[in-house]
C-alpha cells in the first residue's frame, strides 16, 4: 500500500523508543525515518517548507483546463438556448452536465495539489491522458493551433507530475489518523 510508515512513539526525553526493537528478524525499523508533521496548508509544522515552482505550474495548468471546460459549457448552453440543432435534448443535457462535473473535478485537483495532497496526482495524470487523446487528432486533423494548445500543457503537466520535487512536496495524505 502507499501509506507511509507510522512514526515510533517518543518518550519524555524526545528519543525514539524503538531504535531497533523489532522483534521479528528481517523487519525494517522506522528508526531512520524522521517525517515532520504537516500543517493545514501543506507546510511542515514549525518550518517554512517552500512550494516548488512545478506545483504552482501544475496547479495553474489544471485550473486553466477547468476554466476552458467551463467556457465550453457556457458556449454549449448558448447554443442550446439559441436553438442550435442537436440530435437529442437529453444527450445535450448529459454532455453539459459532463462538462460541468469534469470542470469541478479539475478545479478540485488543482486546489488540493497546490495544498500538497498526494491523491490529485493520479487524477491529474488521467486528465492529461484524456487531453492527449483529444489533442493528437486535433493536431493531425488540421486544427494545429488547437492541438498545440492541448498537447503542450498536457505534456508539461505529465513531466511535472513525475518531477522528484513535486512528488516529494505533494506527499500529504490527510489530516486525520490512519483508518487501520
Amino acid at each position: 500500500m502507499s501509506r507511509p510508515p507510522l512514526e515510533p512513539p517518543e518518550d519524555a526525553s524526545g528519543d525514539a523508543r524503538d531504535a531497533g526493537m523489532n522483534s521479528k528478524p528481517g523487519m525494517n525499523s522506522n528508526a531512520g525515518i524522521h517525517r515532520r508533521p504537516v500543517s493545514n496548508d501543506g507546510a511542515a509544522a514549525g518550518s517554512r517548507l517552500t512550494r516548488p515552482v512545478g506545483i504552482a505550474i501544475l496547479s495553474s495548468i489544471l485550473a486553466a483546463e477547468a476554466t476552458a471546460l467551463l467556457v465550453a459549457a457556457v458556449w454549449f448552453i448558448i447554443g442550446l438556448v439559441s436553438g442550435a440543432p442537436t440530435g437529442s435534448f437529453w444527450s445535450a443535457v448529459f454532455l453539459l452536465v459532463l462538462l460541468l462535473v469534469f470542470s469541478a473535478w479539475l478545479y478540485a485537483m488543482a486546489y488540493f495539489l497546490f495544498r500538497a495532497f498526494r491523491w490529485p496526482r493520479a487524477g491529474a495524470f488521467l486528465a492529461q491522458l484524456f487531453v492527449l487523446t483529444l489533442g493528437f487528432p486535433a493536431l493531425t486533423g488540421g486544427l494545429t493551433v488547437v492541438g498545440l494548445l492541448m498537447l503542450v500543457p498536457a505534456a508539461t503537466a505529465i513531466v511535472l507530475l513525475f518531477d522528484k520535487r513535486v512528488v516529494s512536496f505533494a506527499s500529504r495524505t490527510g489530516g486525520g489518523p490512519p483508518a487501520l
